[in-house]
């Protein structure tokens, strides 16, 4: 997976890939699951890693990434492939649990920032549909052509954090219909004062809040998070790989509520001390290395957090 087009990589190399293994990894037998098989570079890994008598459950929204980890279930036996998003996870992973761990690489794959035809990138022309699974829901396309501006503004504030959203979305709606990438890019980089950023093209935060709009990432990370948790079985490991604010925000507060001992009343006749929380906390945040990031560009913005579930009984995770 990967979260940005801040480098163009062909060939795929997945991210922090020691970091996840040392910290996920922590018994060579059992049921690990990748809730992102994206290419298959984490889940290919997993699996050098384990012994013979292990498993490894991929999950997938995306068809084609689906049909990639099928061809590879077909090389080891040991990979279960299930198609679905995170807020599914629960019914998914039923015939599977508990399990060992759970690594969620979160964003956008390189091969759907790569393929034009899907598109989610702004630097080569392709239809404008951004979405995961190309069965399910609206296109980018279709949403931006119909949505009211200031439906549209709130979209670009919210889930890309663009300063300009307003003056953008003014920008989209007169300039549509758009059925192409490279025409949104163009009037969004128009639009821009002063073309934004040094180094960062003006429409990357725009492209961003639509893609994570049009998918639900957001709710489906919540969802997913909640649900990766309830799946482990005790000392089981959650490890998550965020690429923008909006989602290591999401993962660093959830981790935080349960890494922390519950809130109490006050005058309640119990030490905080004498409280115990559900995690415990692992690893993070882990960012790549310099050396990292210079092979794979598309690793500058990755971090990763880990948490381990306590040996407790069964608690629910509240938001």
């Amino acid at each position: 997976m990967g979260g940005d087009e801040s480098g163009s990589n062909p060939d795929h190399i997945p991210v922090l890939l020691d970091e996840v293994l040392k910290n996920l990894v922590q018994a060579k037998a059992g049921t690990y699951v990748d809730a992102t098989f994206g290419r298959g570079g984490h889940s290919r890994a997993l699996l050098r890693a384990l012994d013979t008598h292990a498993r490894v459950v991929t999950i997938d929204r995306d068809p084609t990434a689906v049909a990639a980890a099928q061809t590879l279930a077909a090389q080891d036996t040991r990979l279960s492939v299930l198609q679905g998003r995170f807020s599914q996870m629960t019914d998914l992973l039923e015939a599977h649990t508990p399990v060992q761990g759970v690594l969620m690489d979160l964003g956008v794959s390189s091969p759907q920032l790569d393929t034009p035809e899907r598109g989610f990138s702004f630097r080569a022309a392709g239809p404008l549909d951004m979405r995961m699974n190309p069965e399910e829901g609206e296109s980018a396309a279709e949403w931006l052509n119909r949505a009211q501006e200031a439906e549209i503004a709130t979209v670009l504030k919210e889930f890309g954090e663009e300063r300009f959203a307003r003056r953008i979305a003014k920008a989209i709606v007169a300039a549509r219909p758009f059925e192409d990438t490279l025409a949104l890019a163009d009037v969004v980089a128009a639009a821009v004062p002063g073309r934004g950023q040094p180094g960062k093209h003006p429409a990357t935060r725009t492209f961003q809040a639509v893609r994570i709009f049009i998918n639900e990432e957001m709710q489906e990370l919540d969802q997913g998070l909640q649900a990766a948790f309830a799946a482990l079985a005790p000392a089981g490991r959650l490890a998550v790989i965020s690429f923008h604010s909006l989602e290591d925000r999401a993962v660093k507060q959830l981790f935080r509520r349960l890494t922390q001992p519950p809130a109490l009343p006050r005058r309640v006749p119990v030490r905080h001390s004498e409280m115990s929380s559900p995690a415990e906390h692992i690893a993070g945040p882990v960012r790549a290395t310099a050396a990292e990031c210079a092979a794979n560009p598309r690793a500058r913005s990755a971090t990763l957090r880990v948490i381990a579930k306590k040996a407790l009984p069964s608690q629910e995770v509240h938001n």
